[in-house]
């Protein structure tokens, strides 16, 4: 899931590297947003599972 992520995190730290402060953040900002999303629905799962097996 998280793989989704990791572009937008490579291009963060390459566009901060050179400078280009505006896209940077603004990548940053949809990495974390995807981040929190990702994370939120991988715990979902788990506790569906859990659910589903006892």
């Amino acid at each position: 899931m998280l793989r989704r992520t990791t572009p937008f995190l490579v291009i963060a730290i390459i566009t901060a590297i050179f400078g280009f402060g505006g896209i940077a953040s603004g990548v940053v900002t949809i990495a974390r947003v995807l981040f929190v999303i990702f994370t939120v629905l991988f715990l979902m799962s788990l506790v569906g599972k859990r659910k589903t097996t006892d």
